[in-house]
């Protein structure tokens, strides 16, 4: 998720700057940028329609770009091979500490002249030992680190890959990258970045580090808090422009306006008004926005989501009423598209038996007379319609001198198999004159064993 909101600040904010978006997959990690990572990736950003101008762009196809650079970097003495094994820099470490010291390599190989046989060092590029680096960050404002502080990072692994600290700077200097937004967890990296710039006489970008997003704990948000990945709340029948909407807002706010479409943030977003505090994610919040965009999108686009969350459960959606006007009976109902699949179902698929608590209170001996009557009058209705529905229903009403409920309730359980739906009169025209009349003489006859019994 916090991958997705900082994909969602770097292309709005190219988009407000009319710049150039670019996806690039930071791959040199092969452990964590599995095939399946890389891919889960590219399918988030297409859901989500961000779509790229540049990209996606592998640094794992880049890898000679980055020995060319190295070597550029030792000719120049910006750099020096070091060939301390693991132990040796372990017993160092653990000599700093023991000193009271900040664990950091200590330069030993900086001037180091001999070549142990048998040994393939890593690279590490010679940091500053004096002054300091700074920048004036978009969002946190002017940064300040020493350069003592800097010890001399690996940038090229003993197998000959390059690390991420390093393969970034040669990316943007390649790319023209004139902004980068990421989060605030990058920004020790960016001094030691920021002086790899500098050895190669290349522009610095301006940064931008937008702040963590928290659990409800106030820790680091993390799949202990139940947080999943984008393609999941897709599954959960979030709407993609309900998750962008919930993003942006944490850490950005435009006044009091909750809800906005992708074209309002193209325009009143600003990565400078970004907060620095972290934000809080809140599962309701997000649920409560997915609402408020299923109530105001287009009918055909839910109608779609809604045929395909049907297709995923394998239910055939051919025989049914219209999705169309499915979809504006349901929407102000449901709070997911799952959730609108499940309230609906009945009008595609039958059910095996009645909610036993349903059809406890509602299919009763008592509600059989009214039943019987309801199940002539809309067998002899010529058009099947709301208004029609209605009426039948009204007078009905005055007939047997019952209140709406009386009657209604019974009725839902017996064509929904439980007892909330919406309107009597909607439900009714929805799930069409044959299968309401076969599941009232269902109903007829479960209560007919009920009084037998």
């Amino acid at each position: 998720m916090g991958g997705a909101r900082t994909a969602l600040y770097c292309w709005l904010q190219a988009r407000k700057e009319r710049g150039v978006f670019v996806l690039r997959i930071e791959d040199t990690d092969r452990e964590r940028s599995t095939d399946a990572a890389v891919s889960a990736i590219l399918e988030s950003m297409d859901w989500l329609g961000l779509e790229a101008d540049e990209g996606p762009i592998f640094q794992t196809h880049r890898f000679d770009r980055y020995d060319e650079v190295i070597e550029q970097l030792l000719t120049r003495g910006h750099a020096y091979p070091c060939y301390c094994s693991h132990e040796e820099l372990d017993k160092m470490r653990l000599a700093q500490k023991k000193a009271g010291q900040k664990p950091r390599y200590d330069g030993r190989c900086r001037e180091r002249t001999d070549v142990p046989s048998g040994v393939s060092p890593v690279v590490r590029f010679k940091s500053p030992t004096s002054g300091e680096t700074s920048w004036k960050d978009l969002v946190r404002g002017q940064l300040r680190f020493s350069n003592s502080e800097l010890d001399d990072l690996v940038i090229r692994r003993s197998d000959g890959t390059p690390t991420y600290n390093f393969t970034v700077v040669i990316d943007d200097m390649d790319m023209h990258i004139t902004h980068v937004i990421r989060g605030d967890d990058h920004i020790n990296n960016t001094p030691r970045q920021i002086n790899i710039y500098d050895a190669l006489d290349t522009p610095v970008p301006r940064f931008a580090h937008v702040p963590m997003i928290l659990g409800a704990d106030g820790a680091r948000l993390s799949k202990r808090h139940g947080a999943v990945s984008v393609l999941e709340y897709r599954e959960r029948g979030i709407l993609p422009a309900a998750l962008l909407n919930y993003l942006v807002r944490l850490g950005w706010s435009h006044g009091d306006q909750e809800l906005f479409t992708l074209e309002e943030l193209q325009e009143l977003f600003d990565i400078r008004d970004v907060n620095r505090a972290a934000s809080e994610f809140n599962d309701e919040k997000l649920l409560w926005i997915n609402q408020q965009h299923i109530i105001r999108a287009d009918k055909s686009y839910l109608a779609q989501l809604l045929d395909e969350r049907f297709q995923s459960m394998k239910i055939d959606t051919s025989q049914g009423p219209d999705l169309g006007d499915v979809v504006e009976v349901y929407r102000e109902r449901a709070v997911t598209i799952v959730e609108m699949a499940e309230q609906c179902r009945f009008l595609f698929e039958d059910f095996a038996e009645y909610d036993p608590g349903a059809a406890k209170k509602h299919l009763r001996p008592v509600v059989l007379e009214g039943l019987q009557a309801l199940r002539v009058a809309l067998a002899g209705l010529e058009s099947w319609n709301r208004v029609a529905i209605e009426t039948v229903f009204n007078e009905l009403l005055v007939e047997l001198n019952i209140k709406m409920p009386k009657l209604a309730q019974p009725v839902r359980v017996a064509l929904t198999g439980k007892a909330s739906s919406p309107s009597i009169a909607d439900t009714l025209a929805l799930t069409g004159k044959p299968v309401t009349i076969e599941r009232i003489d269902r109903a007829i006859a479960h209560v007919r064993r009920r009084m037998e019994s």
